[in-house]
């Protein structure tokens, strides 16, 4: 690969990155005040469900206030709704199963909702 070739490839890199974090939400993450919660619609209802869906299938190894214990403390979560979604859909290979079959995308969606929530 020439010097210039890096060199763009290294720029477009630098210039998408942000750019591509900001879009998985990692900048702008799920509201988490009460307040927020109750001034988007629907919310608290999916919140609900997944905290429900945290309870039947997560908290076994995560413990019931998510705090950890085989499984990590998912309190404030520093990575996006996508790459949660992802990680639960897909599991992490001998770590943590996957819930494909399980859950569909929107009972995913309504834990990753939940998991915003936890402070």
């Amino acid at each position: 690969m020439t010097t210039t070739r890096a060199l763009v490839l290294a720029l477009l890199g630098a210039v998408f990155a942000p750019v591509a974090a900001i879009a998985l939400g990692t900048y702008w993450p799920f509201p988490r005040t009460p307040k927020a919660i109750a001034a988007t619609p629907g919310l608290a209802v999916k919140i609900e469900q997944g905290r429900q869906y945290f309870a039947m299938s997560c908290a076994h190894c995560h413990a019931d206030d998510a705090t950890g214990d085989e499984g990590p403390n998912l309190h404030k979560l520093k990575i996006s709704d996508a790459h949660i979604r992802l990680v639960v859909t897909n599991g992490i290979k001998g770590e943590m199963p996957t819930f494909a079959k399980k859950y569909d995308e929107s009972q995913i969606s309504s834990l990753a909702a939940f998991l915003r929530t936890l402070e």
